[in-house]
């Protein structure tokens, strides 16, 4: 039985459904995937634009900005309203809130130790162990695998060299994301369109504010590091909070961790252009390694769903 996107787009382009059958149910399997690279690419331009703003405000001062200023734009945007939810609702919202609050707290101070893809690629270990504890299909240990040996391969064997204390925050928030990705998606369904995000964001911003303050104080108040703090709210949190919670209600968790091993990819990319931090040849080869497994993550669970509609 045809599935009710691929009846939609039937209807409103009936000629092009004709000439490429199949071709919107393949769009709408890919739109989250989409989704997915697009947040990547925010997520990890803002964490490029964040390093610069920590010899500012300092790494929990520009956690607190960034939480602040993205739970105040949502907020504003969504309006989303605090009535008729159960607890089961309120106790999944404070669990996405904290693993959002604490992820950003852990990998900031990281990156305060330790180089960017360097961070990013030990916080996404995290994903990968979660799409493989998830899956139960063999192939996407697969995937998994040949993602993880790109990750090893972008450290460039340096891990022992970095700073202990720097890489334990980085793991740690790796765990952290690993749980984002569960609570993301339970909030995604339990609540319309971008509200439990807000609900979320706004959670993970009163818990992090006493931090900055501490760290910061009136650092955080000076016009221009609003200003960067504000970029990176919407760079980092907003845009790609929103995009992975519209992904994940339509992508399995384990497809979606998976696809997080772009994640240092496109932080050498972020790095290279906003940092000046130059690529190696094994950073090109590793780069080439996770996109493949991601795109066999992909490929394999399109296969999937279409023997399913079939």
């Amino acid at each position: 039985m045809d599935s009710p996107v691929k009846d939609i787009a039937a209807v409103s382009a009936p000629e092009a459904a004709a000439a490429r059958p199949g071709a919107p149910a393949r769009a709408a399997r890919l739109g989250p995937v989409a989704l997915v690279v697009a947040g990547g690419l925010s997520v990890q331009f803002g964490s490029a634009v964040a390093v610069l703003l920590m010899p500012h405000a300092g790494a929990l001062g520009v956690v607190t900005l960034r939480l602040v200023l993205a739970a105040a734009v949502l907020l504003l945007v969504c309006r989303p309203r605090v009535r008729g939810y159960s607890r089961a609702d309120w106790g999944t919202v404070a669990a996405f809130g904290t693993a959002m609050a604490g992820m950003n707290i852990l990998f900031y101070q990281s990156v305060d130790r330790i180089p960017l893809g360097a961070a990013v690629t030990l916080e996404v270990l995290g994903p990968l162990i979660l799409s493989v504890v998830a899956s139960r299909r063999l192939v996407n240990l697969l995937w998994a695998g040949l993602a993880l040996g790109g990750v090893v391969l972008l450290s460039g064997g340096g891990f022992d060299r970095l700073d202990p204390v720097g890489a334990a925050f980085a793991l740690a928030a790796g765990a952290m994301w690993a749980t984002y990705i569960v609570f993301s998606a339970r909030t995604g369904r339990r609540f319309p369109q971008a509200d439990g995000l807000a609900l979320a964001m706004a959670f993970g911003a009163v818990l992090s504010l006493p931090l900055g303050l501490a760290e910061a104080g009136d650092r955080m108040l000076v016009p221009s590091t609003i200003g960067l703090g504000l970029a990176v709210a919407l760079l980092s949190s907003v845009l790609p909070y929103t995009l992975e919670l519209l992904a994940l209600r339509r992508l399995p968790a384990p497809t979606f961790a998976i696809l997080m091993s772009l994640e240092p990819a496109i932080a050498a990319t972020a790095g290279f252009l906003v940092l000046h931090q130059a690529l190696a040849v094994t950073d090109a080869l590793a780069i080439a390694l996770v996109i493949a497994a991601s795109m066999g993550a992909v490929r394999t669970q399109t296969r999937r769903q279409s023997r399913r509609q079939s």
